[in-house]
């Protein structure tokens, strides 16, 4: 495809982190409301019990598919047809199914019960949001599309239009009857699965047939100057049913073998990994260490610590993989690859690594002195009182530090591991997903909730020992070394030691809450000019290639 892969991907994660924090700002506000008149506990069933099954369902379904899919558009060699990659994406269909039908019986019947006047809504919630899965997933081959073929502005719109359905009919039936905040909650999820089913195959209906359109004009010599379809002259659909599943022209098999054994992979890859990013919630849902109550404290909390993670990580994150699945052949080596794309996927790598490192490190810094101030302004004094908010809001920002360049070097490995390392890595993956749930569940019972915080930071640590030791192999025999850009300048680490000391002071003696937030505004605004005094360069380059594909674009 003519398409420019690292313009997109740049393009992608710019509005995905404006859509994040949108979508964080709702949500945050949304969850401030429940605490403050509805209660904790309703909040604990929504965002611990309720999206914890959203989340397995999903991710089980679709992140193994999703990503051998998108690999496979890349490689040249074996490269699957166009509707074995559409019968692909379906397979997350019966997937899902065939998964909530335990998910949902394990979740009402084998899980810490919730109290009994919650009963009703809860099991009538729980058979909603196993459908919306379903509902959702059924979009996922045009879904695919749009992230194959660019269309960032369409993703994003549908995204945003999702969450804002989503949260404007929960707040309106949950105004008329706090009581019934958890039935709102399941309605919400139903009618936004349905948003992003019609959204995306209407969009594709018009947009194939007015394609369809554009080709005709131009092979009838008519010129018509649509920037929509420029660089589409290879779009492979010409009918909004070949989205469908088993549609085959050919004599293609309906399914690519080398491609299904990618996804054996990935799919034993994912049940560990979700295992990892979820596993504190679980440990919550399958023991009684933790009260409904203080699973929402610590779901506030942690979300507010991921703040970084869910508006700039994780859209980076993504980005970059698509980026790097499209630039890096998985089973060529690095020296025999073309020379020009690898140097450009090494020095992208290593900017990524500067800027994401940077900001762990703002965020621990300025979180010791500011987490009782945001947990404040949040959930009030009564929210605050103990303590206990703030210390999980202050470690969380060391877990930052270590999501943040976590996030990135194993989403490099993902992206160009052969099927064999990913096999050999999934193992490894076992015994994190196993240690981590031990230490959790040991951690927590010492220390109370932070006990999750300590366990997921040193699960962290091991895996960036292994991702790390991956990519200096990979780009030793070309001498490059992309993780330089983990190691900040001396200047940025001065301003940071000299404004978190200054920041500690403000809030140990300042009795003015706006002093305080000011003098954290500046010593920020100082921390990012040194920053860009050691990293001019990359500013200019940045700045220059932004100018250049404004004049590209006009």
């Amino acid at each position: 495809m003519t398409r420019n892969v690292l313009h997109s991907s740049l393009l992608n994660a710019g509005f995905s982190i404006i859509f994040q924090i949108i979508c964080r700002f709702v949500t945050f506000g949304i969850n401030a409301f429940i605490v403050r008149n509805v209660g904790r506990d309703v909040l604990g069933v929504m965002n611990v019990r309720l999206l914890l099954l959203e989340s397995t369902l999903l991710f089980l379904s679709r992140e193994a598919i999703n990503r051998a899919a998108l690999s496979a558009t890349s490689q040249q060699k074996d490269k699957c047809s166009w509707p074995q990659l559409i019968n692909q994406m379906w397979l997350t269909v019966p997937t899902c199914i065939a998964l909530c039908i335990p998910c949902t019986y394990i979740w009402l019947d084998v899980l810490t019960p919730v109290d009994d006047h919650l009963k009703s809504q809860y099991k009538f919630a729980c058979y909603a949001v196993a459908l919306s899965c379903v509902i959702e997933l059924c979009a996922e081959a045009p879904v695919f599309l749009t992230q194959v073929f660019c269309f960032v502005k369409l993703k994003i719109f549908l995204n945003t239009l999702h969450i804002m359905v989503r949260s404007a009919l929960f707040i309106w039936i949950v105004l008329k009857d706090h009581s019934i905040a958890i039935d709102a909650f399941a309605i919400a999820q139903l009618a936004s699965a349905i948003v992003i089913f019609i959204g995306h195959y209407a969009f594709f209906y018009f947009y194939i047939k007015r394609l369809n359109e554009h080709k005709s004009n131009k092979k009838n010599d008519q010129k018509e100057d649509d920037p929509m379809f420029q660089s589409m002259d290879d779009f492979p659909f010409q009918r909004l049913s070949e989205l469908l599943p088993f549609y085959m022209e050919n004599k293609d098999t309906y399914f690519n073998p080398k491609l299904q054994i990618l996804t054996l992979s990935f799919i034993k890859q994912g049940v560990l990994k979700q295992i990892l990013t979820e596993g504190e919630k679980y440990v919550m849902s399958m023991s009684p260490v933790l009260s409904f109550s203080e699973q929402a404290t610590y779901d506030v909390v942690n979300n507010l610590g991921s703040l970084a993670a869910r508006f700039i990580f994780r859209p980076i994150e993504e980005s970059s993989y698509f980026y790097f699945t499209q630039t890096i052949s998985r089973d060529v080596q690095l020296e025999k690859q073309n020379i020009a794309k690898v140097h450009e996927a090494g020095n992208v790598l290593k900017t990524l690594c500067i800027g994401v490192t940077s900001i762990g490190l703002l965020a621990f810094t300025f979180g010791q002195s500011y987490s009782h101030t945001l947990l404040l302004i949040y959930g009030g004094a009564d929210f605050v009182a103990g303590g206990l908010p703030e210390s999980l809001l202050k470690w969380h920002c060391l877990a930052i530090c270590f999501m943040a360049v976590n996030g990135i070097t194993e989403g490099y490995m993902f992206a160009t591991n052969t099927s064999k390392d990913i096999d050999k890595y999934n193992y490894l993956m076992a015994i994190f997903s196993i240690s981590f749930l031990i230490l959790s569940y040991i951690l927590t019972s010492v220390f109370g909730p932070v006990g999750f915080i300590f366990a997921n930071c040193i699960n962290m640590f091991c895996r960036i020992c292994y991702s790390t030791k991956f990519i200096l192999h990979q780009y030793r025999p070309l001498g490059m070394n992309p993780l330089l850009g983990i190691i900040p300048g001396n200047l940025f680490i001065l301003a940071l030691i000299t404004t978190g000391l200054l920041s500690k002071y403000s809030m140990i003696t300042m009795n003015s809450l706006l002093v305080h937030v000011g003098i954290g505004f500046v010593g920020v605004s100082v921390c990012l000019c040194c920053w860009g005094i050691e990293h001019l360069d990359l500013l200019k380059m940045a700045w220059k290639k932004g100018k250049q594909l404004k004049i590209k674009k006009t």
